[in-house]
């Protein structure tokens, strides 16, 4: 492994961190398609570059989410009944996406996560939000839905955020609540999804030297290493910055990111 590769991984931990603590977004949203590119810069095979991005990227997750739930629990923003609930179909609907993604080319998940990374810049330009109309279903909706959760959000190599959010806002939760909550969600989605991409890439023999299965250490340590220690500052500048005219410039660099994606 070229150690420049590796500052590279060690740069784009930060950002996604300082993006993801400073917006709210999850950081798979810039950390998969950043790794298609490096991946494919680096000559790995082109039939897995992206099953290689997103189990990195959830599983880069698993250890950035544990931060963030220490966080909000610290303020009492996690509601631990509602996360209970969803859990159990989370992570079946996390592994069964990951088991799914083995038999999908790279070029269906390519226009795939292109597609859904167009969904949440529109939904940021726009600042469409769902208008609370009901309550939380009873534990068989809580279920379905978790799976529905779980399944996208592993597909896609993401926690989940963009999905769980709008559920919860849309069920009455509080903004503050549903942001907390689903932050703690975004653990059991990274831990099922990246198993998954774990095992099923384990016989996958044109994987690149240093990988377990579909997780690329070297990338995944980079990764961490700066945004465990970015995302504390992300958050500490919301108390600094406009948010608001940083999301639309946020939204631009997801529109460019979706774009690429669309035409790789």
């Amino acid at each position: 492994m070229d150690f420049n590769d590796f500052y590279l991984y060690l740069f784009l931990g930060a950002f996604a961190g300082i993006a993801a603590g400073l917006l709210g977004i999850g950081g798979g949203l810039i950390i998969v398609p950043a790794l298609v590119w490096i991946f494919h810069q680096q000559g790995f095979d082109s039939t897995i570059i992206m099953h290689l991005a997103l189990g990195t990227s959830l599983a880069s997750i698993v250890f950035t989410s544990l931060s963030s739930i220490w966080a909000h629990h610290q303020k009492n923003g996690i509601m631990w009944r509602v996360f209970w609930k969803l859990s159990p179909g989370i992570m079946f609907g996390a592994w069964l996406g990951a088991t799914i993604v083995y038999f999908l080319p790279t070029k269906s998940l390519t226009f795939l996560f292109g597609l859904f990374e167009l969904y949440v810049a529109l939904q940021m330009t726009t600042n469409i939000k769902p208008k609370p109309q009901r309550q939380l279903p009873q534990n068989l909706g809580m279920t379905a839905t978790g799976g529905g959760i779980g399944f996208i959000s592993a597909i896609m190599g993401i926690g989940g955020g963009t999905l769980t959010v709008p559920f919860l806002v849309w069920c009455n939760i509080h903004i503050r609540k549903a942001i907390a909550t689903s932050a703690a969600c975004g653990l059991p989605i990274a831990i099922a999804g990246s198993i998954g991409f774990l095992l099923t890439g384990w016989e996958q023999t044109s994987r690149p030297e240093y990988s377990l299965g579909y997780l690329y250490l070297p990338a995944l340590l980079g990764i961490v290493m700066t945004s465990v220690l970015f995302a504390p500052i992300g958050a500490w500048l919301t108390h600094y910055l406009a948010t608001g005219s940083l999301k639309k410039v946020f939204a631009l660099l997801l529109y460019i990111l979706a774009a690429k994606m669309l035409l790789f």
